[in-house]
């Protein structure tokens, strides 16, 4: 028998006795706030009491962007991730992962708020400032894949008042809530989205530059984010995982307290009570209103076209709403 046969027979030999947990790691995508080495450090105390509880080892994946973590979903390079309403609405209805916890903070409330902040002694002191002086101010802002950078400030400051970002504004920095929180403070740019949850962070993490820092406008609350999971695993590994996450810093004790002070570090949250696709149903109705807006205020050929396009985006919407219906326990 020649060398490759022999290794392949052992090989083979081997894998009927191997545990799931020699196979291969859950990959764990998170999106960073400071530096991705400093949110892997975060993230690993508490992947790695996920790993001893489901049997699996886990292993965080930082991804610097929206889109580079949307990708890595999209193209299945991710087992498991914490997004964005936003994201996890898409990880749902296009590639094939489900919700299994939501994300809660500790004041309870059940979401959080988009925010516009400027410097305190900046030219800027009030919303209408900004409004009222269209190509004037430099903008910083998140991607489109984030709910409090983009979706939620379109939604409820922009569009209504019929501005077009691209217009009224010369100059756009597309980054996270740190680095546009970062840019106001040092006068690289003038306005910028932001959210009342990491700003809370960026407080504790660069509280010069906080101080600098006041708001002007903020939102109705926004769905938190959500762990979403591939539904291509088997309903046990899910129901592991989730149970994990939900009982996570709760409880009495010294490992309880331990856990608390994990879930501080990350993003100051306070659990993940178990959720499914459901909690969604609020972050698709604000992704249709926006794009319905849209429709109403873009410039069409004829008015035939605008109702044919409203008339897509509302049945794409009562069949997305089904979809998650239909995907939940």
């Amino acid at each position: 028998m020649s060398f490759a046969l022999l290794l392949a027979s052992i090989t083979l030999a081997v894998l009927p006795g191997m545990s799931w947990a020699q196979e291969a790691a859950l990959r764990f995508g998170v999106l960073p706030l400071g530096g991705a080495l400093e949110s892997r450090q975060d993230w690993k105390p508490l992947l790695d009491d996920m790993g001893a509880s489901v049997g699996r080892p886990v292993v965080a994946l930082s991804f610097t962007s929206y889109e580079g973590l949307r990708l890595a979903m999209q193209e299945n390079r991710v087992d498991l991730a914490f997004v964005s309403g936003k994201l996890a609405l898409e990880a749902v209805l296009q590639y094939g992962m489900t919700v299994l916890n939501q994300v809660v903070r500790p004041d309870g409330l059940p979401g959080y708020r988009s925010v516009l902040i400027v410097r305190k002694d900046g030219p800027i002191q009030s919303l209408d400032d900004v409004l009222n002086q269209p190509g004037k101010w430099r903008l910083g802002m998140g991607e489109t894949q984030s709910m409090s950078g983009y979706v939620i400030p379109q939604l409820q400051l922009f569009a209504p008042r019929g501005i077009a970002i691209e217009r009224h504004f010369p100059s756009e920095l597309v980054d996270g809530h740190q680095g546009t929180a970062l840019a106001v403070a040092n006068g690289d740019v003038d306005v910028a989205t932001n959210n009342t949850a990491d700003l809370d962070r960026f407080r504790s993490h660069f509280p010069q530059e906080a101080a600098k820092l006041k708001i002007i406008w903020e939102s109705d609350l926004i769905p938190h984010g959500a762990i979403v999971m591939q539904r291509g695993f088997p309903d046990a590994m899910r129901d592991r995982v989730r149970t994990f996450l939900s009982g996570y810093g709760h409880g009495a004790g010294a490992r309880a307290d331990a856990e608390r002070v994990v879930l501080g570090r990350l993003h100051g949250l306070a659990g993940f009570p178990p959720a499914d696709n459901r909690v969604l149903v609020q972050v698709l109705r604000l992704e249709y209103q926006l794009a319905q807006r849209q429709a109403l205020q873009g410039q069409w050929v004829s008015e035939q076209a605008r109702q044919s396009r409203l008339a897509r985006l509302a049945a794409e919407y009562g069949e997305q709403q089904q979809r998650l219906a239909a995907s939940s326990p």
